[in-house]
């Protein structure tokens, strides 16, 4: 199946214009928000009024376009990219020291999107140890250092709101992503830990774990065949698409989601 994963649904340009949007007044931190499903979050976070920082790992073209289309939309800059790498402490601190002085506010939201699969999908037995330390030092170690940073800085804010991706596949336990599986897995008992340690600082810490979802990270290494049995064992019969995702990260950082912490929200169409 040939399908450009970046290009599959239509741009969407946030209008932002009116005080009383949602997440008005509020800054956001997406990792891995250049592309697939951050890119989504990233400017539906926007189109609901937040300020949001885009963090990128690599291509920062594709990061500059998105910040530059949410601007264009808006009276005053409500979106920068900071190229960062979520596994290396000092990097997390920088990232959120940039958020803070670009719009001379603490941080409201972090969305701890950033992740990496090995699309050669190899079994535990075949996997190797540097492609698992790799896998875990951006899934996990990525997302354990920027909640930590959020955990302390976001009190300051008075509260706030903590996402993290993670993967219906943890549910599935399918062979061949025992890294990618593992590493997520070990997000989730981690969120549900933070739910329980922030008690008192009105931050709420949630996970969203996708089904199959049309990103580039979907389709790499796999045949139509893989994709197309994706699609049937579907109870939607359809792939998922980033918007899908987005939009239930949206809900969980507006005040409509306060009661919800703890939880892990599966996004599937079924399929787990």
């Amino acid at each position: 199946m040939s399908i450009a994963a970046e290009n599959k649904f239509p741009h969407q340009t946030p209008t932002i214009a009116a005080g009383n949007l949602p997440l008005h007044g509020r800054v956001a931190i997406v990792t891995g928000g250049s592309r697939g499903i951050g890119r989504a979050i990233t400017i539906h976070l926007a189109s609901l009024g937040a300020s949001v920082v885009l963090a990128f790992a690599s291509n920062s073209h594709l990061a500059d376009l998105i910040v530059a289309d949410i601007n264009s939309s808006s009276p005053r800059p409500r979106a920068v990219a900071v190229r960062a790498d979520v596994s290396d402490p000092d990097a997390v601190k920088t990232l959120f020291d940039r958020a803070e002085a670009a719009f001379a506010s603490p941080v409201h939201i972090l969305v701890n999107n950033a992740g990496i699969i090995d699309s050669g999908y190899p079994t535990v037995a075949a996997t190797a140890t540097e492609e698992w330390d790799r896998t875990f030092s951006v899934n996990a170690r990525g997302t354990f250092l920027c909640s930590r940073e959020a955990a302390n800085r976001l009190i300051r804010g008075g509260g706030g709101r903590i996402v993290n991706v993670t993967s219906s596949l943890v549910g599935s336990l399918r062979p061949g992503t025992g890294a990618y599986t593992a590493s997520k897995a070990a997000v989730e008992a981690m969120t549900k830990i933070l739910a329980k340690e922030l008690k008192g600082t009105g931050i709420t810490a949630n996970c969203v774990a996708p089904g199959p979802i049309a990103t580039e990270m979907f389709f790499a290494g796999k045949t139509e065949e893989q994709v197309m049995g994706a699609v049937e064992e579907s109870p939607l019969g359809r792939l998922g698409e980033p918007a899908d995702v987005a939009t239930v990260v949206g809900f969980l950082v507006t005040g409509a989601a306060e009661w919800i912490n703890g939880q892990v929200i599966r996004v599937n169409g079924g399929y787990v």
